[in-house]
């Protein structure tokens, strides 16, 4: 089990202010993930292939193909305000 200290290092790391319940909760979640390393590491995966995905992927990507879209009178249709055939938006600093 890992000790208050590991666990407000890593919630400092992480940039998350913990109550004192809370680091409570996170020492025992990160006591739990490491314990379920410490069982993989014990696992024989020599012939065990490196994956990024657990099932086969394919590209799930459309062809890049032009299709028509709606013309730039129906975009603008309900703007508030349109300014050189775009959406006016208020000027920024």
């Amino acid at each position: 089990m890992i000790d208050d200290d590991v666990t407000r290092h890593v919630a400092r790391l992480a940039r998350l202010a913990l109550t004192e319940p809370e680091l409570a909760r996170m020492r025992h979640e990160l006591s739990v993930i490491l314990d379920y390393v410490d069982q993989v590491q014990e696992l024989d995966l020599i012939d065990v292939v490196p994956t990024t995905h657990a099932i086969p992927m394919q590209n799930v990507f459309r062809d890049d193909v032009p299709t028509p879209s709606i013309s730039a009178e129906l975009a603008l249709r309900e703007a508030p305000e349109v300014l050189g055939g775009g959406f006016a938006v208020p000027r920024m600093g």
